[in-house]
């Protein structure tokens, strides 16, 4: 037999060294002795999920789709936007080209896609519609969003001349459970007998489209807010309004409940601007407005504060307040040492008369690194981009990208003062454009920069139109550093 030879304390420590010295040139450096670790890399999303509303149920709606990776890279991805019955719609190829489609009528579904690889960070997608008479004619536009299991929606409404629903769309292999609360200006809407429950199932890969009104019958309020959250499972969730004689639009999701809140780019020739706010919290909340104007804040006359009560919704008829110019409207709290959680929106109207027409423009968080809208047009008239910087003074690049039909990409630096709107019109615009093209920021420095796009597409004297916030696209994810442990190898 063969003697297995003995390992003595010296040989196991030289081996121990031997092999710790290899880790240190192989790991990363041990972590400080203050304990504090190294902060986290940024790396690229690799996964994307969007979902896309039902455009419309008027005979003779017309729908454009536009879809866009922003960025350079050339490495392998795919993304697919595509009916529930999986006929694709929309399959951008690669980073930075823009891709479109339309759609007629009432039979449009809801789309719902995935992107992955390189054409995943930032992955945006868009629908606008025009329907051009009738009872929901307007210009409804609103971009494809991320499920998720918590919106707020003020600026909804149960009142007579109304008819606003919630879209759900679950993208999921599994039932979602959605439940959907209304706040009026006493507080909860409560149910009644005979009212239609408030909790609903929607299918995997299928779309429920939900009538407000129904749910409190017999309670007819101007300015409510909606609370819509899942006890299981995802959605994506967007506000369809519709105003007999005024217009219709989207009405996207109020950024998270904060003390301040930014609405940026209330058209410049709006005639009518309400704003509508809820305070979800257990405190009532003292708001002080002012509106950033081009060449710096004011206050409204009039209207310098809002009290909104806890768990209600207030509102506030602010009438023409941008007088010609285009501005955002800031929501601090009257108290700086007392911050409350709020969510807002502002419905807007344009023109007078049977030439009015409707949009809405919720609460907005900041553009971060980048934000993108995909649907903007090259028309000199048609598309105007607003940046307001809140805080510093910034400075941002906006990038026009090619059409979807043909172009060359545009690219503009913009400084943007503290506590100001800067209304590009026309913004940056690809060269020889041909189709749809996007519009993407950048945050260089400063700030934080919130923005919007107002699209508008006039039909008969009427401006029709619609008004898109930027949100950051959260391409990127933090990945902590690993660091040096030694132990691991005793």
């Amino acid at each position: 037999m063969k003697q297995r030879a003995l390992l003595t304390p010296a040989v196991v420590a030289a081996a121990l060294a031997a092999v710790t010295g290899l880790a240190s040139l192989t790991t990363p450096a041990a972590a400080p002795a203050d304990g504090k670790h190294a902060a986290a890399s940024r790396m690229p999303v690799e996964q994307s999920v969007l979902v896309c509303p039902a455009p419309s149920s008027s005979d003779i709606a017309e729908t454009t789709y536009t879809s866009i990776t922003p960025g350079t890279a050339r490495g392998k991805g795919s993304a697919r936007l595509a009916t529930k019955d999986g006929k694709a719609v929309l399959e951008p190829k690669e980073p930075g080209k823009p891709v479109g489609a339309t759609a007629s009528g009432a039979e449009a579904p809801a789309l719902t896609g995935v992107a992955s690889g390189d054409l995943a960070p930032g992955w945006t997608a868009g629908q606008t519609t025009k329907v051009a008479v009738g009872q929901t004619r307007g210009l409804l536009g609103v971009g494809c969003t991320a499920p998720g299991t918590d919106f707020w929606f003020p600026g909804v409404s149960t009142a007579k001349g109304r008819q606003d629903y919630i879209h759900l769309t679950n993208p999921d292999d599994t039932v979602a459970e959605v439940d959907i609360k209304l706040y009026g200006p006493d507080g909860l809407l409560k149910d009644k007998p005979g009212t239609p429950d408030r909790v609903f199932q929607v299918d995997p890969h299928s779309t429920a489209r939900v009538l407000l009104s129904p749910l409190v019958p017999d309670t007819q309020v101007a300015d409510v807010t909606a609370h819509v959250t899942t006890g299981s499972g995802r959605v994506g969730a967007s506000a369809q309004i519709s105003e007999d004689g005024v217009g219709a639009d989207w009405l996207p999701a109020s950024a998270d409940p904060a003390g301040s809140l930014v609405l940026p780019g209330i058209p410049a020739d709006a005639t009518s601007v309400r704003l509508i706010a809820y305070a979800p919290g257990a405190d009532d909340a003292d708001l002080r407005l002012r509106l950033a104007g081009p060449g710096g804040t004011l206050t409204p006359a009039g209207n310098e504060q809002l009290h909104v009560k806890a768990g209600m919704t207030a509102s506030v008829d602010l009438k023409d307040v941008t007088r010609g110019e285009a501005g955002s409207l800031l929501l601090a709290p009257a108290d700086p040492k007392k911050p409350v959680p709020v969510v807002a929106a502002v419905r807007v109207v344009r023109g007078s008369g049977t030439k009015q027409e409707l949009g809405f423009l919720p609460a907005t968080s900041p553009v971060g690194a980048r934000a993108t809208v995909a649907d903007n047009r090259a028309d000199d008239k048609a598309t105007v981009l607003s940046l307001t910087a809140v805080g510093s003074d910034a400075k941002v690049r906006v990038t026009a990208s090619p059409g979807t039909e043909g172009g060359q990409a545009a690219v503009r630096e913009v400084t943007v003062k503290a506590g100001t709107t800067q209304a590009l019109s026309p913004p940056p615009a690809p060269t020889g454009a041909k189709g749809t093209y996007a519009l993407t920021i950048e945050t260089l420095s400063g700030g934080p920069v919130h923005a919007s796009r107002t699209l508008t597409l006039p039909q008969d004297g009427i401006p029709m139109f619609t008004v898109q916030p930027f949100s950051d696209d959260h391409s990127t994810v933090a990945v902590p550093k690993p660091s040096q442990d030694p132990g691991v190898l005793l």
